[in-house]
């Protein structure tokens, strides 16, 4: 079986008709069915599947034990995601067990292909979330309170689809298993296109975190309330978005983006009472507070003088990665000498950075569009991914 394959076995699960691309989040059910999915083609190789207390899914070659060299990536989507980012990782993962298989290879360090639960924090709201709770980066108690937008809690879902949660949470003799980990991922730009390369090494990752802004005004009826006398939420916070574009210009190499925002009640003749919106942002180096904190004082501004109330609340941050230099000098030898590449995306393997050696590996992506229906990946660039995976597994595992 190939990686691209793999892929188009899924290809029609969780398919988003009004967004379009694919919708698939932690515990619902398409990431279910992926999940199962998954089951079957790792047993298929004769690999034994457990899942952790946090949800993660982890696939032994042989005897689970320390050192192990372990790959992997998500399921998971954001609202209306491409096809690629994180089932391509897993997909790989899964071609290059089997070609290695055939080939006689058998792992002499202990060896698993890993699926990362909630790595995209589309359904509740905090990315990586399986490796956060895995490394104790993420408090238990906070991740299972967590909620989606239908109010049901991290915790709720977890206890429908099997899980325990209240053993949630740091998983010290697991993580210290984890020799090296190795993450496969779709190009989220496009360095590759224009260095007419299919696959490179992950250097950085840059800052970024998560904010919630809450405006909080006094919901009225839309016809009879004179302008004067009202206290809308709605305005501080487009004057947030819009200020959001502005400030990040002044800080180099900035991203910051407003991509959802959420008025209650949301009726269309219904001044809101309550507006929410997440601001997400990423600045190189120590940057990214010092921008969050510029935009929460122009948002403070906006609301003061609509007569309005504003909270700010953090719901995730990581400092810049810089990936293992060990195992990227070994990346880099073993494939030919690769680009190395920087990224602006978030990463279970950043997460994992902070404790074992880390690294990832690019696959190009000619459209360099990721997070949309457009998200894209050649055949030809799919199979030479998941053949430089297998080529740095072989040696890593040796």
């Amino acid at each position: 079986m190939t990686a691209s394959g793999l892929l188009e076995e899924i290809a029609d699960v969780g398919r988003d008709g009004k967004r379009g691309g694919y919708s698939r989040h932690a515990f619902d059910a398409p990431e279910h069915d992926l999940r199962t999915w998954f089951v079957e083609r790792a047993q298929g190789l004769g690999l034994d599947v457990e899942t952790d207390r946090n949800g993660n899914l982890w696939a032994w070659w042989g005897a689970p034990g320390p050192d192990a060299v372990v790959t992997g990536s998500h399921l998971d989507s954001v609202p209306g995601g491409g096809a690629f980012d994180g089932p391509l990782g897993v997909a790989s993962a899964l071609a290059a067990v089997e070609s290695l298989q055939h080939k006689g290879f058998r792992p002499v360090k202990p060896f698993a292909v890993v699926v990362f639960a909630e790595e995209e924090g589309g359904r509740f709201g905090v990315p990586c979330l399986g490796s956060r709770l895995l490394t104790g980066t993420i408090d238990a108690d906070k991740a299972r309170a967590l909620r989606d937008q239908s109010g049901v809690t991290f915790a709720e879902a977890a206890v429908k689809s099997g899980l325990d949660a209240e053993w949630m949470g740091a998983d010290p003799d697991r993580l210290a298993l984890v020799g090296r980990f190795l993450e496969l991922h779709v190009e989220q730009g496009r360095g590759l296109v224009d260095l007419g390369r299919p696959v490179a090494v992950g250097s950085t990752v840059i800052a970024h975190g998560r904010w919630r802004f809450s405006f909080e005004g006094q919901g009225n009826h839309a016809g009879a309330t004179l302008l004067a006398d009202r206290a809308d939420p709605m305005l501080p916070a487009a004057e947030t978005v819009v200020a959001v574009r502005r400030l990040a210009r002044t800080h180099a190499d900035a991203r910051a983006t407003v991509g959802r925002l959420v008025p209650t009640p949301g009726g269309t003749n219904v001044i809101a009472s309550t507006v929410d919106l997440w601001l997400d942002a990423r600045v190189p180096g120590t940057g990214t507070p010092e921008l969050v904190e510029e935009i929460r004082r122009a948002a403070g501004a906006a609301a003061e003088a609509e007569g309005c109330r504003l909270v700010v609340t953090r719901e995730s941050y990581s400092d810049d990665v810089v990936f293992d230099a060990g195992l990227r000098r070994d990346l880099g030898e073993w494939l030919g000498d690769p680009p190395e590449l920087p990224t602006g995306a978030g990463h279970d393997a950043a997460i994992l950075s902070g404790f074992v050696p880390a690294g990832m590996l690019y696959v190009r992506n000619p459209t360099g569009i990721s997070h949309s229906p457009e998200e894209f990946a050649e055949s030809g660039d799919v199979e030479a991914g998941a053949r430089a995976l297998a080529e740095v597994l072989e040696r890593l595992a040796a």
